[in-house]
């Protein structure tokens, strides 16, 4: 049979949940534990997880693209849950018969786990089944932010049961575990530390970052440096919020007095050295007029191509 086997998010600016622990890495670790489980069980099995992707659209669009081109005959999304800290246990989406049929094992396994029956559920709401042209499900594993979860959550024995789920059965032997994305060489920690050197934003020594694609303490603080900036959580991850906001200033929209607040105010705020409050009012349009003078630009307070490209470049 062939799979196509979806390990959700791990797209930047896709990405997932965090809780106790970080969704993306969760389903990047279960997710290629079904792959070679499945292979070593003779299974075909198609990667339908998307390498790069400009918008959230894009990524899920990718993924049902690349499991309707290979003609897989069973979609898998793996995906875990976050919601208050209180709610846990596992559901499986499905929109047709023949899903639901696929959902139910998967779900069971998972149960005996430990983990309480959330049940099958429509998922007529989400992308990548409502896109996709075969039976597919998408799993929640668990919940990340339950410490009755977590507590129960073992990467091989979930991956174990959803293979048992699909096919009837697992291979002997174990599969080593993924490392952590803050481990890995890759493309998208390189896009983020370039990012982050375009904005001028440095790290805790005030120095620009190495574009090594490895997420290093030096990283981190820039990241946690770009968060404070913006009012989020600064947790040294760019998670979803922290890429919007980096791709939003990266668009380099005309800002102009009275214009409405946001990131990009609060950007620009950090950049001329002022109180960083997101509304652009008298003081920060009398800064950036004192920045378009340092650098031989009209006056007129109007954040356009000019001023940007002091800024960024």
């Amino acid at each position: 049979m062939k799979f196509g086997i979806d390990s959700g998010h791990n797209c930047p600016p896709d990405t997932g949940a965090r809780g106790i622990k970080i969704e993306d890495n969760l389903t990047l670790d279960v997710g290629n534990r079904v792959i070679t489980k499945l292979r070593a069980l003779g299974h075909e099995v198609v990667v339908c997880k998307p390498s790069s992707a400009s918008t959230v659209r894009e990524s899920l669009s990718k993924r049902c693209a690349t499991a309707n081109g290979s003609r897989v005959d069973v979609y898998v999304s793996i995906h875990f849950n976050s919601f208050n800290g209180q709610a846990n246990g596992t559901e499986v989406f499905a929109t047709s018969d023949a899903g639901r049929k696929i959902a139910k094992p998967v779900l069971d396994e998972i149960v005996k786990l430990g983990f309480f029956n959330r049940g099958v559920k429509s998922g007529s709401h989400l992308f990548v089944l409502k896109n996709t042209d075969m039976p597919a499900i998408l799993v929640e594993g668990c919940f990340i932010d339950s410490a009755k979860d977590m507590n129960l959550y073992n990467p091989e024995a979930m991956a174990n049961a959803i293979v048992k789920g699909l096919t009837g059965k697992v291979p002997s032997n174990p599969v080593p575990p993924v490392p952590d994305e803050e481990e890995n060489v890759d493309d998208t920690i390189k896009r983020l530390q370039q990012a982050l050197n375009r904005l001028k934003i440095t790290d805790a020594n005030g120095k620009a970052l190495v574009e090594d694609g490895i997420s290093g303490a030096n990283t981190k603080s820039a990241t946690q440096k770009f968060q404070n900036i913006i009012g989020v959580q600064p947790t040294g991850i760019a998670d979803k919020t922290t890429w919007n906001a980096i791709n939003v200033i990266l668009a380099k929209r005309i800002i102009r007095l009275n214009h409405a607040g946001g990131e990009v105010i609060k950007y620009l705020q950090y950049r001329v050295g002022i109180e960083i409050d997101g509304v652009y009012g008298p003081q920060t349009e009398a800064a950036i007029k004192n920045f378009q003078r340092q650098n031989g630009l009209d006056a007129d307070g109007i954040v356009g191509p000019a001023s940007w490209q002091k800024l960024i470049g």
